[in-house]
């Protein structure tokens, strides 16, 4: 962040604290493409006479809709498209997503979770959600609460800390509602912190313009400085006055939304998380532990920390609504509001009284792993979010034996590494997938010698030589490891794109051997301009290539079109579906 010696002390003192250099032991979720086909996915419903709420407890828990009196709340995308938005690749738009761990959407966005019923403090049944969260070690629980009478969705959140260290906290709720020329953002606030693709933190009034998401020109974060004693809360209305509030307790201080612009790539973008995209696309109003998402907080061990979320529908008078006197406008929210916020505290004292009641129901299995770590330390856990052994699968199960010391090499592919193992892997009787493990272990605590000794030591294996390219820089190791397993393609364009930055001849022996891949083809584009032929990359480029996995701030087609036009001295312009910008200029 280029200004971050100029922010205040504790903002400043956040943002330097926690950040996470790898999602590790999570592996990447990249195997998708851009092929839509009919498929069903498990839901999990509440409904009383006012609220239909549906949840997708296999994609991370998401709120994918929410209904009151049959009008949808949300942004409720039309398909399930993963796109590489997340810590770990895989993301999708719509609904309500949890984001525990670190800045990003969480490692479990695109990961099944544990579901089941809880008797709840009225005699209404909780809908209660928990899985660990690998990263952190962090047990999250959500409890989805719809009183009989309620028009209001309640969203109990606690984060248990299970270890006997601090551990770096973070949690934002991320709510897609839908954009509209007439749609407002109301949030009691009168400063935020802009933050857009200059990698700036800026703090700025709220004046009326940047409150309607549909009137920005490019992407931008807005995180609000919030207002003490007026409640914590942020709303999307219409012009009628009408649209998705999110409430909470205290804790949950934090609030934010971000748009998309108005601009191709932000359209573009959105086009590209949503096909067959509804109306005028969807903004984002958010909710978290800190001020902005930079920030970690300090979770001591030991400690749970929880809080209480509502969902529902404000209704307020128009003309109040987008008066640009701003105080009235969001004086006027906070008004209608009144009675959801007068009634939380109290709302939230109910919920802590099943907050530890064991589930009555199992509805959804989610991973093994929380049952494994629990073996491994011994840690405890509320019997309201119980590991049972019976979810452990064949893959958390096939490292059971290193508690023993042993980790039988059977298989070829290595799974992710517990890098939290890393005591036990050094005890382990050695093997060639025992000193891969090692490898890496010693790699994410900073140890790079160690880890390159471990890594020859593993021998000649595609998985440590291509860990060895990437430390070393060496392509030798990469090569090896390309003609061990030429069938995985993602090694493939690493040692490519290894190549083509140090050795041409080699980046073309390698290419001549490759499948026909979106990724493969890009690489061909980059392989024309360093070789001095624009024209071989642009009939590449005007043929077309669709990129499933391009990242967010990632523009590579548009880079390359423009670099083929320059050399060409052409100027055509660049194809709209090549459009990803999403820069200051």
């Amino acid at each position: 962040m280029e200004n971050l010696a100029d922010l205040p002390a504790d903002l400043r003192e956040n943002i330097e604290y926690g950040g996470l250099h790898s999602p590790l032991p999570c592996l990447d979720q990249d195997g998708y493409d851009r092929t839509l086909v009919e498929t069903s996915l498990p839901v999990l419903v509440l409904e009383n006479e006012h609220v239909r709420a549906t949840v997708l407890p296999t994609l991370g828990g998401r709120l994918y809709s929410l209904l009151h009196h049959g009008t949808e709340l949300l942004y409720r995308n039309p398909v399930f498209q993963p796109a590489n938005l997340a810590l770990r690749n895989a993301w999708f738009a719509g609904g309500v997503e949890w984001n525990v761990g670190s800045t990003g959407h969480w490692t479990g966005t695109c990961a099944p979770m544990h579901a089941a019923r809880v008797e709840g403090p009225d005699g209404t049944p909780v809908l209660r959600l928990w899985e660990l969260e690998r990263t952190r070690n962090l047990v999250t629980q959500l409890d989805f609460w719809l009183p009989e009478d309620s028009e209001f969705l309640y969203v109990g959140v606690r984060l248990q800390n299970p270890s006997d260290v601090d551990v770096p906290a973070y949690w934002w709720s991320n709510i897609a509602v839908p954009q509209s020329a007439d749609r407002r953002v109301l949030v009691p606030a009168e400063q935020a912190w802009r933050y857009g693709y200059g990698s700036r933190l800026e703090l700025i009034d709220v004046e009326p313009e940047l409150t309607y998401p549909m009137r920005h020109p490019r992407a931008v974060d807005y995180f609000f400085e919030p207002l003490a004693g007026e409640g914590s809360w942020i709303a999307s209305v219409d012009g009628s006055g009408r649209g998705l509030v999110q409430a909470s307790t205290e804790r949950l201080a934090g609030r934010k939304l971000f748009v998309w612009g108005q601009g191709e790539g932000g359209r573009r973008w959105q086009e590209w998380l949503s096909p067959g995209l509804v109306g005028d696309g969807y903004a984002e109003i958010q909710a978290g532990l800190a001020r902005t998402q930079m920030e970690h907080l300090r979770l001591p061990g030991k400690t749970s920390w929880s809080w209480l979320e509502a969902y529902g529908c404000l209704s307020m008078d128009a003309e109040v609504a987008h008066s640009q006197d701003w105080k009235t406008a969001r004086s006027g929210g906070a008004a209608a509001l009144g009675p959801v916020l007068g009634g939380l505290v109290e709302r939230e004292r109910e919920w802590l009284g099943v907050v530890d009641a064991a589930p009555v129901e199992r509805l959804a299995v989610g991973s093994g792993w929380g049952a494994l770590e629990l073996r491994r330390t011994g840690w405890s856990v509320s019997d309201g979010t119980p590991f049972a052994e019976d979810t452990l699968t064949a893959r958390e199960r096939a490292w059971l034996p290193l508690l023993d010391g042993q980790l039988p090499a059977a298989d070829d592919v290595p799974d992710g590494t517990l890098v939290a193992w890393r005591d036990v892997l050094e005890a382990a009787e050695d093997n060639w997938l025992v000193w891969y493990h090692r490898g890496v272990a010693r790699h994410y605590a900073g140890d790079e010698a160690g880890a390159v000794e471990a890594w020859r030591q593993s021998g000649d294996n595609a998985w440590a030589l291509r860990n060895l390219g990437v430390v070393t820089h060496e392509l030798d190791y990469y090569e090896r490891a390309v003609q061990l397993r030429p069938d995985l393609v993602p090694l493939l364009v690493e040692a490519i794109t290894a190549a083509l930055d140090s050795d041409v001849p080699r980046a073309e022996r390698m290419l001549a051997q490759a499948p026909d891949d979106p990724r493969i083809q890009l690489l061909r584009v980059r392989h024309a301009l360093a070789t001095g032929n624009p024209a071989k990359a642009h009939e590449l480029l005007a043929a077309g290539i669709q990129l499933a996995t391009v990242r967010e701030g990632a523009n590579p087609l548009t880079d390359y079109w423009l670099a083929a036009e320059a050399a060409l001295g052409t100027q055509r312009p660049v194809p709209p579906e090549y459009q990803f910008g999403m820069g200051e200029n």
